[in-house]
Order: C-alpha cells, then sequence, then structure tokens
C-alpha cells in the first residue's frame, strides 16, 4: 500500500528550479534542545520529587507510565512552550522528547496522551499539594552548594486571568484593579538567584495581612529547618508591610523592608521634609533635587515604634514622597535606593514565570487541580533557569529572557536514528551556536543541582 505523504505546494522557484517540499524527513524532531533539559532534570530529581508527594494508588499491573514520567513529559513540555496538556497527543511520538523521557526514540513505547495527564493534574489531594509545596522549599535549599549567611526573599502577587478565569472556579473572584475575574497567586523567590521558592495559588483578591503572615512563616521555618542560622530579610511592596508581617517576621527574628501607604499622619510628618527640599531645589537650581529622611513612626495598629524612610523628590511640578518600613540597620539613601529599589527585578522574575511558561494556564475548575499545575510550571521555570545559569559567563545568554533561549537552545532540528548499540543523534551543520551549546553541555555535566 502506498503511504500518502503531505507536501507543501505553490513555493515559489529559487534560481528558475521548482522547489518540492515534501514530509518524508524521517525521525526529525524540532525540539532537539529538550535533551539539555533531561541532563537539568535529572540533576534536579525534580519529577521523582513531586511523585514522591503522591500516592499512587492505580493497579501496577495496569499501569504503562508512571508518575515521574507523566510529570517529566509535563514539564519538558512547558519548558519547550507546549503548556497545554493537549499538545502531548502529538509530542507523544516526538523522537526527542521520548528520549528526554527516558524511551528509545523507535522501540520504545509512546509517552502519554492528554486524558492520561489530565487525570494525573486532578489526582493530588490537598495534604499531597502541601506536601510538595514543602518540598520545593527543600529542593531551593538544597541548589546551593554551601549555606548561605544571607539570604533575600521577594514577594509579590500578580493576577491570574490571561487564560479565562469564570465565576464558576474555585477560587476566582472578580478583582475590580484588574476589572475581570482572576486568580491571584503569591511567588516567593530568592533575589539574589532568581530561584523559585514557592509559587501558590490564592483568590483572586489582596491578601490580608494575617494570609501574608501564615504563608512566610511556613516558608521561614522550613527554611530554617535546612538552614538554621541562616538570616533573611524579606521584601515587598507596601500591601505586605501590615502589622500581622512585621511582628511575625521579628518572633523569627528575620529583617524586613516594606513599602508603607502614605495616610494623614505621614502627610503631616513628611511635609516639613517637602519644604525643605523644595526650597533647597529653588537655591541649588537644580532642575530635580533627592534628598532621604528617616524617622520613629507608630501606627494605631502597631505594637511598637518602627523605622520609617522617606524619599523627598521637588521638581518644577512639585513635591513627591514615598515611605517604607524597615527593620535593617544604615543610611535611608542606602536602604531605599539599594536595598528596597532593587526588588523590581521580581517583576521581570515573575514575567518569567507567568509570560514564558504560560503559568496562568489555570482553567480547572478544582483548586487542587490548578495549584499542581502552578507546581508544574513553576518546575519547568527552574529547568529554564538552571538552563540560563549554564550559559558562558559574561555571555548575552546570562541575561537572556527565557523565550531567547527557547528559541536558540531548545528549538533544534535534530535527525535521531536508533541503531543496534547506540542511538545517533545528528544536529544542523548550520546551527549557528555549536560552541555555546557544547559550553552549556558541559556546564550542565558539571554544575549539578
Amino acid at each position: 500500500m502506498n503511504e500518502t505523504i503531505s507536501f507543501l505546494p505553490d513555493l515559489s522557484p529559487v534560481g528558475s528550479k521548482d522547489l518540492h517540499a515534501r514530509f518524508d524527513g524521517g525521525r526529525l524532531s524540532s525540539d532537539g534542545g529538550v535533551l539539555l533539559l533531561r541532563e537539568i532534570e535529572s540533576g534536579l530529581g525534580l519529577a521523582d520529587l513531586l511523585s514522591s508527594c503522591m500516592q499512587d494508588e492505580r493497579n501496577p499491573w495496569n499501569t504503562t507510565h508512571t508518575h515521574s514520567d507523566m510529570i517529566r513529559a509535563r514539564l519538558f513540555a512547558i519548558a519547550c512552550g507546549y503548556e497545554d496538556c493537549d499538545d502531548l497527543d502529538v509530542l507523544r511520538f516526538d523522537p526527542a522528547f521520548k528520549l528526554a523521557c527516558g524511551r528509545l526514540s523507535e522501540t520504545g513505547i509512546d509517552l502519554m496522551n492528554q486524558p492520561t495527564l489530565s487525570r494525573l493534574e486532578n489526582a493530588p489531594t490537598w495534604r499531597e499539594l502541601g506536601r510538595m509545596g514543602l518540598s520545593m522549599i527543600d529542593m531551593f535549599c538544597d541548589s546551593f552548594p554551601s549555606v548561605p549567611a544571607r539570604i533575600v526573599l521577594d514577594i509579590d502577587d500578580t493576577d491570574d486571568a490571561d487564560d479565562a478565569v469564570h465565576g464558576g472556579q474555585k477560587l476566582a473572584l472578580f478583582n475590580a484593579h484588574y476589572d475581570e475575574y482572576c486568580f491571584q497567586p503569591i511567588h516567593i523567590l530568592e533575589a539574589a538567584t532568581a530561584k523559585p521558592v514557592l509559587s501558590l495559588l490564592r483568590p483572586g483578591k489582596r491578601p490580608s495581612g494575617k494570609e501574608a503572615a501564615g504563608i512566610l512563616i511556613h516558608v521561614i521555618r522550613r527554611i530554617r529547618r535546612t538552614w538554621p542560622r541562616v538570616e533573611i530579610t524579606v521584601r515587598g511592596d507596601g500591601h505586605y508591610g501590615t502589622p500581622e508581617v512585621m511582628e511575625c517576621l521579628e518572633d523569627q527574628d528575620c529583617s524586613y523592608i516594606f513599602g508603607l501607604p502614605g495616610n494623614a499622619r505621614l502627610t503631616e510628618i513628611g511635609n516639613p521634609w517637602c519644604e525643605d527640599v523644595a526650597i533647597r531645589r529653588t537655591l541649588s537650581g537644580k532642575d530635580k533635587l533627592r534628598r532621604f529622611f528617616q524617622a520613629s513612626y507608630q501606627a494605631k495598629s502597631w505594637s511598637r515604634q518602627r523605622k520609617i524612610i522617606a524619599r523627598v523628590e521637588a521638581s518644577s511640578k512639585g513635591s513627591d514622597i514615598r515611605f517604607i518600613v524597615t527593620n535593617l540597620p544604615g543610611r535611608a539613601k542606602v536602604l531605599y535606593e539599594k536595598v528596597y529599589c532593587v526588588r523590581g527585578r521580581m517583576e521581570n522574575m515573575i514575567k518569567d514565570h507567568k509570560r514564558y511558561t504560560k503559568s496562568d494556564r489555570t482553567s480547572c475548575h478544582r483548586w487542587e487541580a490548578n495549584q499542581y499545575r502552578l507546581f508544574l510550571h513553576t518546575g519547568a521555570y527552574r529547568l529554564l533557569h538552571q538552563l540560563r545559569r549554564a550559559a558562558p559567563r559574561r555571555s548575552l545568554w546570562r541575561k537572556a529572557t527565557f523565550e531567547t533561549l527557547r528559541r536558540t537552545v531548545l528549538k533544534i532540528a535534530v535527525r535521531i536514528e536508533e541503531l543496534k548499540s547506540r542511538v545517533r543523534i545528528a544536529l544542523p551543520s548550520a546551527y549557528p551556536y555549536q560552541q555555546v551549546l557544547i559550553s552549556m553541555v558541559g556546564r550542565i555535566a558539571a554544575q549539578g543541582p
């Protein structure tokens, strides 16, 4: 029987010669770089870690794909830009993905399909999800070659509504700020390394002080379980600077620096400072002048006085003042500009997590399934982050977005041929970043988790 082979019609000729394009290239894949992700995941043990938190109640005699196999396939697919379970209906035959998941490209069994993966996403209970969250905090600690003297945890929340979020989904609420139904997950990342610590799905509203304090105390206690003497600083914007959060961190012997929303009392305190800076600007003849002040302040809801820092900026348009609250020692200018303002990098980290791993694909009805998806996307973030760390030092790839890495390192054409004693992998001779790829593979093998 003759097999029908598809072709691309109506291609324009080149150099007076017709172009004939047919889908008969054989065992080719457009995701050859997934083999690098395989080495990274093997070093991290991420799939085994998440699967160990779940109890597999299936009959082993009728089971083809283990939980680890399914999680591994989903992590690789998300990292390569295939964020939906449906994508595995086609990728399950892809030779590169089969190799990455530990199966031979031709004689190995195919990967799992969408219904199998959907059942997996709906399998975890809330207790198992809790164990996963704690295990991911442990993995964050284990990723450091030595115990750091101090770490800075950035905490922030973001709307999760790029994918359709409907009122019938559990935890989905209408948020007036975003003018839509959404979730509002909290992300905690380590500032210096951009490593994820925890991503927690929550209702589509601003977290209360009690809720944020409860999350932070679990994270801090888990980190201190591994690193009892590490100094922890927590950094966030104004709605995390609540009495509950600050008292929680003080009780845990942690430092903090938060934005502080203005009020009538702070306006009264700041008026002399604004006038001082405005007069100094006028006398100096400068277009803009910025100064910093600090004072002790106690709001009615606070149990004690705390240090506040004011950044006052005067220009021809008037004066502007911003406040932060902290228990860190040091000069006001340094704490504001070098410590607090650096938290702007957190926005890029969240963008990497949300935009490039599509972590807003939380369209399941049950919150347990959506939280499990969020863990999978956080795992894909970790794989891409580790891939970026493997780039040569001082190269542009160290600061590249995940999408740039995906297009240049993961999306590589590859021909895979399974022989009797080995598997032959042929990469394009015209691939423009050969030396970079060779260097990255070597660094991945050397760096471990």
